[in-house]
């Protein structure tokens, strides 16, 4: 059940991860911001924005506290940061400039192929060490 939480927040996360980086990207292609790199920077702003949404609701809906457990807040916040950091940046970021740059595929399509790798990854880091309760 914990997994099928964590799919729906992550479904959620998708959709305004996607929806950010959408906006920013056309943004700054209509303003000619950034040109070149204007993908790379929509993602990187998409990024802090939705692990705020995803910290929130994984927090609340995923990994949930039991009775007589604690957990740090600001210190789950910080390894949720650090594991999204890993795959929802570095390593999508990467994979972003291979089909973009190598594959020639579209820029908007991109991060969606870049959720087979994510998600998995996202999810057993979660549990085992950022949401990891504290003795």
């Amino acid at each position: 059940m914990q997994f099928v939480r964590f799919g729906i927040v992550g479904l959620s996360n998708t959709v305004i991860s996607y929806v950010l980086y959408a906006v920013f990207l056309l943004l700054f292609q209509h303003f000619g911001m950034l040109e070149g790199i204007d993908y790379i920077v929509a993602q990187v702003i998409q990024f802090f924005l939705s692990v705020l949404w995803s910290f929130y609701w994984n927090n609340r809906m995923v990994f949930r506290l039991g009775e007589g457990e604690h957990r740090s807040l600001l210190k789950a916040l910080l390894k949720t940061y650090v594991s999204y950091a890993f795959t929802g940046l570095f390593l999508s970021s990467i994979l972003l400039i291979f089909w973009v740059q190598v594959l020639h595929i579209s820029e908007f399509i991109a991060p969606i192929i870049n959720l087979c790798v994510s998600v998995p990854l996202n999810f057993l880091i979660n549990k085992f060490w950022a949401f990891k309760n504290e003795p």
